[in-house]
């Protein structure tokens, strides 16, 4: 989640109280209402809900907003907060939101069954719902596949403005990073962020379907983004000249660096029964083939394949970082961050 300066925490938590009044969520006499907090795009997630509404009878209220503003505003809400569910595509916010005591710890079989531990809280305070990877996406005129075979070779001074980057404020640039410092220590990460940013110039983009669009219209030759973003670009133009790199699986590499999108019950929620229910909808197979089919993420459910225009799941490794540990290497990492000067 993007950063606020610490001595600006308690005014923001102030400012999300003062604005609450002003947020379009009604709870008001809602016993077959869940009302969702998602940091995800509206146009990515609304359709799941509304598949759901239509099965369930269950009306859904969503508020769309950045993770780090949901999360704040949560705090600010407390025991009076609207919000049965919060649902996000980073678990690293998930995790910290389990520790500030927003979630609600779950015993869920289904849950137990449908998604592997290690994409879940130990409690079930969050449970993931769909894999995403951090990866390379090349102009395929401009670049050979060989070229790139670990994300750090983007920090080298061959690609220096040939590439194109998140900027700091990026949520899978945080996770990424910090899966990298985990990995190699803070020495080799500072010279690789250094790197990236010497290469980047001015290539430095909030969105990662503009870092995508710049790569296939030629203006750099590489970019890091989510692994989604790239087949999303080719199922609307197929004959764009992308493709994706799976980085870092050399002989003693990383593992391609993952994160989740994932969910939870907030400890206040009123409507944990129904809550419950969207969960099952969402990982059971049919819930995770819709999710994988819409977003072009990897089902977590074993049992459920994904897209197939996707490199296949059980052709590479992934890093061995616990998803877990995002929250507590966020404030190290976006120390090492801000040393670099990242913008």
């Amino acid at each position: 989640m993007a950063r606020f300066p610490r001595t600006l925490f308690a005014l923001t938590l102030v400012l999300s109280a003062l604005i609450l009044a002003s947020w379009p969520v009604n709870s008001a006499d809602a016993a077959d209402k869940l009302v969702v907090y998602s940091g995800r795009a509206e146009r990515l997630i609304k359709p799941v809900l509304d598949e759901f509404q239509a099965k369930s009878g269950i009306q859904i209220e969503l508020l769309s907003s950045g993770t780090t503003e949901l999360v704040n505003r949560l705090q600010a809400e407390g025991d009076h907060t609207p919000a049965d569910v919060f649902l996000t595509n980073d678990a690293g916010s998930l995790e910290h939101a389990r520790e500030l005591k927003l979630l609600r710890p779950m015993n869920m079989r289904e849950v137990d069954r449908a998604i592997p531990s290690q994409f879940r809280a130990s409690d079930n305070s969050w449970i993931g719902l769909s894999g995403r990877f951090w990866i390379v996406v090349y102009n395929t005129n401009l670049v050979k596949p060989e070229q790139i075979q670990s994300l750090l070779d983007l920090g080298q001074p061959q690609w220096k403005d040939k590439i194109a980057i998140p900027n700091s404020g990026s949520e899978y640039l945080q996770a990424g990073v910090s899966v990298i410092k985990t990995t190699f220590g803070d020495e080799r990460t500072k010279q690789f962020l250094q790197g990236l940013k010497a290469n980047a110039g001015s290539q430095v983009y909030q969105k990662s379907s503009q870092i995508v669009e710049a790569v296939a219209k030629g203006q750099v030759a590489a970019g890091i983004v989510n692994h989604y973003y790239i087949y999303r670009h080719l199922a609307a133009q197929p004959t764009a000249p992308i493709a994706a790199i799976m980085t870092d699986q050399q002989e003693g590499g990383m593992g391609a660096i993952m994160n989740v999108t994932g969910i939870g019950v907030t400890r206040a929620s009123k409507h944990v029964d129904s809550a419950k229910l969207l969960i099952e909808f969402l990982v059971a197979q049919a819930g995770q083939k819709l999710f994988a089919d819409l977003d072009k993420e990897y089902p977590l459910h074993p049992d459920v394949k994904a897209d197939p225009a996707l490199v296949d799941r059980h052709s590479f490794r992934a890093a061995l970082v616990p998803l877990a540990r995002l929250a507590e290497l966020r404030e190290p990492t976006l120390t090492l961050i801000e040393q670099v000067g990242l913008r």
